[in-house]
């Protein structure tokens, strides 16, 4: 079951998912909906689908430990949000970076978005879409550009618990520690990614320099 809102869904699903997380120090008491506030999706506990994701988050702290994961999604009201301009609203809401249009109607729609919600199923803004955002945010490339780099640079999904009914569904399947070998390993396949993304996203955004809208005109159009 679903109702559609432009590029995010609010949706129920049966389903039970295999899930990754990286925590910088290891888990400790129940799991729970506590990380920084200025999160992608706003303050929870934040899982992926790719396994390399939270390895490539934790690989400068020698106490970083990698846990699998099972959610049950069953009885959980979800915001599901595909890749595109909704999804990097959404992510600029939750960065702080509407507070200059606060009150507007565009300000409303990304504040009640998620609202109701014990779950938010999105795409990662990995590494390499960190610059694009940012790039974005600032005023550099259109949503044009940006929508583009989000469809080539492949992006894996994170599953965030906003409540803790979300979190009393996710059960540890098994904890890995991570060894200055494996580290320096993904140190370096970090910074290769990020390299390639950022080159990739360059060439898309020149392509699309002179098309569509930047995001100052996009948050004064929602005013």
């Amino acid at each position: 079951m679903f109702f559609q809102l432009n590029g995010a869904s609010i949706i129920t699903s049966e389903e039970t998912v295999t899930l990754y997380h990286g925590s910088k120090s290891g888990l400790h008491g129940l799991i729970a909906p506590v990380s920084r506030d200025r999160c992608d999706f706003g303050k929870g506990f934040y899982m992926g689908t790719e396994r390399i994701q939270p390895l490539t988050l934790i690989c400068n702290y020698p106490e970083g430990r990698l846990y699998t994961l099972q959610a049950s999604l069953t009885g959980l009201t979800i915001l599901d949000v595909e890749v595109g301009l909704d999804w990097a609203l959404l992510i600029a809401f939750n960065r702080g970076k509407l507070e200059s249009v606060k009150g507007s109607r565009i300000y409303q729609r990304y504040a009640s978005m998620a609202a109701g919600c014990d779950m938010v199923i999105g795409y990662i803004a990995n590494d390499r879409m960190f610059v694009v955002l940012d790039r974005f945010f600032n005023g550099e490339i259109t949503d044009l550009a940006l929508i583009n780099s989000l469809s080539a640079l492949k992006l894996g999904k994170q599953y965030v618990a906003l409540t803790e009914k979300a979190c009393s569904k996710i059960k540890i399947l098994d904890e890995q520690y991570i060894s200055d070998e494996d580290r320096k390993s993904l140190k370096t396949e970090s910074e290769a990614n990020r390299t390639k993304g950022i080159a990739l996203a360059d060439e898309i955004c020149r392509k699309y320099r002179r098309e569509g809208r930047f995001f100052d005109e996009i948050l004064k159009a929602g005013e």
